[in-house]
């Protein structure tokens, strides 16, 4: 019969456009999968990516407060170094005022960035070669008065001699006399004052702290006298009362007796001295902050301060 589609043809047909349906939507069902797989792939990476960075950030702010840490070291012991000479004196204020302003800068800086973290290492370098630069100078100094001392002395042993009075002479004498006075006085630097727990443990906690400790070192000068030294510390607590480690200590500093909180004896040979004076205070210690002084006979070492919570 005309017209009618022979059934055979229609069933071919028809399996036909089956396996054509079934093969698209296989493909379709592929290219999900790969896709999946591409953003699951992705998701991973970023994942590690972003833990990888946090390590780096965290690694970052562990640098900047090593640095930190010895930039304001550096700072404490500019403020501790002295001279005797002006022009020493004003260099030294100068580099005073660049450390404290790229303590202020640094602290300011993002860790992350590390060109600037660079260049604050480096002039940490610098700063701590200026340094030595002054140490040097002072001592160098501190051997011409030695100098002049000889020279003072054979001064006086011609004019002994040769029974001759020069006003002249003798006002050079008198104010080289001066010179080495002032230069045979014994200073100090790093004077730092710490609190420590009963199990000998440093802490900033009232509550916990036993004992205080001040840290200081007697600078090496060939102009000072040899011998025994007493230093006497004075700590002072938040209300300004006396921190006395019961002993009673007394001294004289100039014409004025002071009380002492405690007190070291070392022996003095010119070269310098590192030495630590404990306190152990019979009182109860209290937040705020403690001032601390250092003394000799002769005079003021220095002071430094500690904060406790």
């Amino acid at each position: 019969m005309e017209g009618r589609e022979d059934p055979l043809e229609r069933i071919a047909r028809e399996e036909s456009q089956k396996k054509g349906n079934a093969g698209g939507l296989k493909k379709v069902v592929t290219v999900l999968a790969a896709v999946a797989a591409v953003l699951g792939g992705v998701l991973v990476y970023q994942m590690i990516k972003n833990n990888g960075y946090s390590r780096l950030v965290t690694e970052l702010n562990v640098e900047k407060d090593s640095l930190t840490r010895q930039f304001e070291a550096l700072q404490v012991d500019y403020a501790n170094l002295t001279s005797d000479y002006e022009n020493i004196n004003a260099s030294l204020d100068s580099s005073r005022q660049e450390v404290s302003m790229l303590v202020d800068k640094l602290k300011s800086t993002d860790a992350t960035n590390r060109a600037m973290m660079r260049k604050y290492q480096a002039e940490l370098g610098t700063l701590r070669s200026i340094m030595r630069n002054y140490i040097t100078q002072i001592d160098s100094l501190n051997t011409l008065n030695h100098k002049l001392t000889e020279e003072a002395a054979l001064a006086k042993r011609d004019a002994a001699e040769s029974r001759r009075k020069n006003e002249t002479l003798n006002q050079q004498v008198e104010n080289l006399s001066s010179q080495v006075k002032t230069g045979s006085v014994i200073k100090a630097r790093g004077l730092s004052l710490a609190a420590y727990r009963n199990n000998g443990k440093v802490t900033n906690k009232a509550g916990q702290t036993a004992r205080m400790m001040v840290s200081l070192s007697l600078i090496e000068n060939a102009l000072a006298e040899h011998g025994p030294v007493t230093v006497y510390v004075r700590v002072l607590d938040p209300s300004g009362n006396l921190i006395s480690d019961g002993r009673g200590t007394s001294f004289t500093s100039g014409d004025t007796t002071l009380d002492a909180s405690a007190s070291r004896e070392v022996d003095y040979e010119g070269s310098e001295v590192d030495m630590n004076i404990y306190i152990n205070a019979t009182v109860k210690f209290v937040p705020g902050t403690y001032t601390m002084e250092a003394f000799t006979e002769s005079g003021r070492l220095g002071s430094s301060a500690l904060s406790l919570k």
